[in-house]
């Protein structure tokens, strides 16, 4: 019995020894961080710029993967079933843990359950951005054409339930405008269409058009902000054209359920470190976006603002959501 007491003691011994080794040991090889859109949208903007910061304290490369598809759910769902060992992450927003919950039917993971939070990146005010050659010249204009043309103006977004889809959803039901809506796969696509002149118009985080509205491949109207971006001083609020549209798009990094603790810690230290290095908040405060302060990056208060957001949105969201969009097949 004596005997069997002690073999127990010495296994139990080691897996807390190989635990505590693995915690301390971590990372040892490269992260997997999975952009759940194509390349070239805000969230893959914003996770690239954050995650060669955060390589640096790590000591390991974070290599970002794009697993674009159905509202950013598909690369949320890989997340969500990964090995909780904190070398699969997730880059994921609004669109994929408030949005696509809401919108997106039999979604096979929760998002207020099955991640872990590990920070916050950036907040982005939506912009809302037209064809360069689109016949209107403010956003009085853009408004008054939106109502006059209905169906016949082509609304893009990059996918059901993205951010992109959210933040349109929320300016046409402000000022009663019913476009109709062009899914693509991402931002990224719906840019290039948009570009091109295939589609006439979409709203998206300023971290992912300002470059393109200040080249002048495509129009900016307005945003959805309580002022004037300093990247964008020639865009006009949707509040100065009387119209009350205000919100924020935000972007983070989460873990698998079941990921431990002392791997956690590690990674909000590193995401904390990347948000205060200055070349990191500068490319971010030029492309619009902002940093979140330093109240607001722990995990335990990234969870509570998550949380808080998905109990925010969810009722906007199933009062204004447009059933038919779910049908229309992605471009």
């Amino acid at each position: 019995m004596q005997s069997s007491l002690k073999i127990l003691a010495a296994l139990f011994g080691t897996v807390l020894i190989g635990g505590a080794a693995f915690a301390q040991d971590y990372p040892n090889r490269s992260i997997n961080v999975v952009v759940p859109f194509p390349a070239g949208g805000p969230s893959d903007v914003v996770a690239r710029i954050v995650a060669e910061a955060m390589g640096r304290t790590l000591g390991q490369t974070l290599v970002i993967e794009n697993v674009g598809g159905a509202g950013g759910t598909i690369g949320s769902g890989r997340v969500a079933a990964a090995a909780p060992d904190g070398y699969t992450l997730l880059a994921g927003s609004m669109g994929s843990h408030v949005a696509a919950p809401v919108l997106t039917p039999n979604l096979r993971y929760d998002s207020a359950r099955d991640f872990i939070p590990i920070g916050p990146t950036a907040h982005s005010p939506a912009v809302i951005v037209a064809k360069k050659d689109f016949p209107a010249k403010d956003m009085k204009e853009f408004v008054a054409l939106l109502k006059q043309n209905g169906g016949a103006t082509k609304q893009a977004h990059g996918g059901i339930g993205s951010s992109s889809h959210m933040a349109c959803l929320l300016f046409a039901t402000a000022i009663g405008a019913k476009p109709t809506l062009v899914a693509y796969r991402g931002t990224g696509p719906a840019m290039n269409d948009l570009v091109g002149g295939h589609v006439d118009f979409f709203c998206e985080q300023s971290v992912s058009v300002t470059e393109q509205v200040k080249s002048g491949a495509i129009k900016a109207f307005g945003i959805s902000a309580a002022a004037r971006l300093a990247s964008l001083p020639d865009v006009p609020t949707a509040k100065e054209a009387g119209i009350n549209y205000d919100m924020s798009i935000w972007a983070g990094i989460f873990a698998p359920k079941g990921t431990p603790p002392a791997t956690v810690a590690k990674l909000a230290d590193a995401l904390d470190k990347a948000l205060d290095d200055a070349d990191v908040r500068t490319r971010i405060n030029n492309l619009g976006g902002s940093i979140p302060g330093k109240a607001e990056r722990t995990p335990a208060a990234f969870d509570a603002y998550v949380k808080a957001e998905i109990a925010r949105w969810e009722p906007t969201l199933k009062a204004t959501a447009q059933p038919a969009a779910a049908a229309q097949p992605q471009r």
